[in-house]
């Protein structure tokens, strides 16, 4: 819908992304197809020299696809979307494309454990090296800077801590020192946060978590802030071979049509739990960017478009505590992954972030005993009571 940007997000989401559409459907077609038909020889060598943007072979491009790429880009306020086969497909395409023998990251150490476990145990076989720190201070953004800096790469909120970064700071740090800063905003969505419009060169996304937002499809996006770093992405996408399913590109599509209700729904479900959960006597902590304790909630407040849906916490009785209390839920599910219209709950020191090691979790803040809450948008009676059936039994 080329007059989209003129609209507001809600609508944006509804009526945005550009597709063919000779017959008139009302929502975008699933073109299943590998390969597509040239018109003529000509044709052919046409499109693969660049000098026509038909299409050619799905790894390559597909209208469905494509639709779903320029609806994301959109909502992110980029110039160009990549979809990618899941969320790690982005990352590490993401680091095959910026990073080179030789150069260095300098990362959140509260990230997507797969993430940095990628980095750390395979990337650096091929001589590339990495930093985590806690990007919520500058100062150790800085001083794991060196000459050799190439990426700024940040998860804010981070996962699982929910420790938030001043991206705009952020950017221009990167910026001063010749680095691109890579953003995963997939604990936000572009719902609640466009770190483009704040300087990021790079936003990515696990689309299987918000975006997408009923468990049943594994998918990611890439979005630039320009075309130029656009094309260089898209290129290793295409050679990693680590391209989308245009069926996979119609569902995410299908559930972002109801993003924003799902949001609204979700966070007002978690302030209020985060709320109850910050005043049970058998709760030692509790890290959700909408309360007044969190430590950067007033940042929160100024780069986000509301709190999200993930809360962390930790109860008196650590891990044994946490144990039960997982153990013993009814209503939420003990399960991996977020984002989704069910409430999930899971420990991640040995789920999500298990292949981190003990010293790397402890000192990104990652302890034994933290729980993790992913909140959906069942009724938040049902949810407290939930979780005050399990704590009586801690």
């Amino acid at each position: 819908m080329k007059q989209s940007k003129k609209l507001g997000i809600n609508s944006r989401m509804i009526h945005g992304g550009e597709f063919e559409n000779p017959l008139g459907s009302a929502t975008v077609p699933i073109y299943q197809t590998s390969t597509f038909i040239f018109d003529s020889a000509d044709h052919g060598a046409k499109c693969f020299s660049g000098e026509d943007d038909g299409y050619i072979y799905t790894r390559i491009g597909n209208p469905t696809i494509n639709a779903l790429e320029t609806l994301v880009a959109d909502l992110e306020s980029g110039a160009q979307g990549i979809a990618t086969s899941s969320g790690m497909a982005a990352v590490n395409t993401i680091y095959m494309a910026l990073l080179s023998k030789g150069d260095h990251m300098v990362s959140s150490a509260a990230v997507y454990g797969p993430s940095r476990v990628v980095m750390e145990q395979h990337w650096s076989r091929f001589g590339v090296e990495s930093t985590y720190v806690n990007t919520a201070s500058i100062e150790e953004i800085k001083a794991a800077i060196r000459p050799n800096s190439r990426v700024l790469y940040i998860e804010t909120p981070a996962n699982p801590t929910m420790d938030i970064t001043d991206l705009e700071a952020c950017a221009k740090l990167a910026h001063d020192h010749g680095m691109l800063m890579v953003v995963d905003n997939t604990f936000c969505s572009p719902y609640l946060q466009r770190p483009l419009e704040m300087g990021a060169d790079v936003v990515f996304h696990s689309m299987t978590k918000f975006l997408n937002g009923h468990a049943d499809i594994v998918a990611g996006m890439i979005v630039t802030r320009d075309k130029a770093l656009g094309s260089k992405l898209k290129s290793m996408m295409v050679t990693l071979g680590c391209n989308m399913d245009p069926h996979q590109a119609y569902m995410v599509i299908r559930g972002i049509r109801t993003l924003g209700i799902r949001i609204e729904r979700s966070q007002a479900n978690a302030m209020k739990i985060a709320a109850y959960l910050e005043n049970h006597p058998k709760v030692e902590w509790v890290m959700y960017p909408g309360l007044p304790s969190h430590p950067q909630h007033a940042l929160a407040q100024k780069q986000m478009d509301g709190f999200g849906s993930m809360i962390s916490f930790e109860l008196k009785g650590g891990l044994i505590a946490g144990k039960v209390l997982m153990d013993n839920v009814k209503v939420a599910i003990l399960a991996v992954s977020l984002g989704g219209v069910e409430t999930l709950i899971q420990h991640p020191a040995s789920m999500t972030h298990s292949k981190v090691s003990a010293e790397a979790k402890l000192k990104a803040g990652i302890t034994d005993g933290l729980v993790r809450y992913s909140v959906g948008i069942e009724d938040v009676d049902d949810l407290i009571g939930d979780l005050e059936q399990a704590l009586l039994l801690v």
